[in-house]
């Protein structure tokens, strides 16, 4: 059976770049026509290059959850994510490696090809990442609903592939096992939308978990008195205090969250991370097995803040 070839188009701006950004991203059988799956999302204060990017990185997630064994074309309007994906270009600024890092780790590389296509020929990007800015300049968030750029095809058959990311418990981090789709081929399509995490401190969780996000390539997003986000690919993170929040340490061997797990990029970039985090406070969890202690399949770095979250950070292929 001849392999599933996936086209990818994304697009993302600024508004005073840096100033009010957002992403769009669709997914397009590319055999008919059709739009499989759209994505789109303000990302708070942001350049050019980082939305573009967080575009890329979505569309790809996209393509993933359609068929993750597929090929995929990306086709952008951006000559310098195009041309530094494809290994053309050197990425010198340090928030270009980590997004281009992120993207990379979402598929094999040699799976997808890049083209760059005037921005006349992406429109329907860039319609979504303009929809996704006029809702961050709102103080709101992207519609799918109401956007312009409808999804025109049926569910696919095939569709969200689940994280096979590890799922550390207090004494043995194994890898978590990927469930069986249930009814033959057919797959979930559930996807993230935010996580919010309630802190004491959250000067101290801005130092910590911040810092870790942003590292990993999210966008400081809003900000208030008691609360802020970072913007991903699609989903956000909160981290939020407040009187109602209860006073002490978060104990994540009690039901409720025990950790969060994000891609981190290539073995040598967990490397480094986990050892910058260490610098900052962080402590490296389960030494003696790292960083195989989800497994000898599975490179991760498990880190746990002063205050008591886990971070995993998982490497990708090299």
């Amino acid at each position: 059976m001849a392999q599933r070839v996936l086209q990818v188009e994304a697009d993302g701006g600024s508004r005073g770049n840096p100033g009010v950004a957002g992403y769009g991203a669709l997914v397009r059988d590319p055999a008919t026509g059709e739009i499989l799956m759209t994505d789109a999302a303000p990302l708070g204060r942001a350049s050019n290059n980082v939305a573009e990017y967080s575009g890329l990185v979505a569309g790809l997630e996209m393509a993933k959850a359609i068929d993750p064994d597929a090929r995929v074309h990306v086709k952008m309007d951006s000559k310098l994510v195009v041309e530094q994906m494809s290994g053309r270009w050197k990425i010198k600024h340090e928030d270009m490696r980590r997004l281009a890092a992120t993207a990379r780790g979402v598929l094999p590389p040699a799976q997808v090809t890049y083209e760059w296509i005037p921005r006349a020929q992406n429109k329907d990007a860039d319609r979504l990442s303009n929809e996704a800015m006029d809702a961050g300049a709102r103080g709101g968030r992207w519609d799918a609903g109401a956007s312009e750029v409808p999804v025109t095809a049926p569910r696919p058959g095939r569709a969200a592939d689940h994280d096979a990311d590890a799922d550390a418990g207090a004494d043995a981090p194994a890898a978590a096992p990927e469930p069986e789709p249930a009814g033959g081929t057919e797959r979930p399509t559930g996807r993230l939308h935010h996580v919010e995490i309630w802190v004491a401190d959250l000067e101290a969780a801005r130092a910590s978990l911040g810092w870790l996000f942003e590292q990993l390539g999210y966008a400081s997003g809003d900000a208030w008195a008691e609360g802020c986000t970072y913007r991903g690919a699609g989903e956000y993170l909160v981290l939020e205090s407040g009187r109602d929040v209860a006073a002490g340490r978060h104990d994540r061997l009690r039901p409720g969250l025990n950790h969060l797990a994000f891609r981190a990029g290539t073995r040598a970039e967990v490397d480094r991370l986990a050892a910058r985090a260490q610098e900052r406070g962080f402590s490296l969890l389960f030494a003696d097995r790292h960083p195989f202690a989800g497994g000898r399949d599975h490179y991760a770095a498990y880190l746990e803040t002063a205050d008591g979250f886990e971070v995993e950070l998982v490497a990708g292929r090299d």
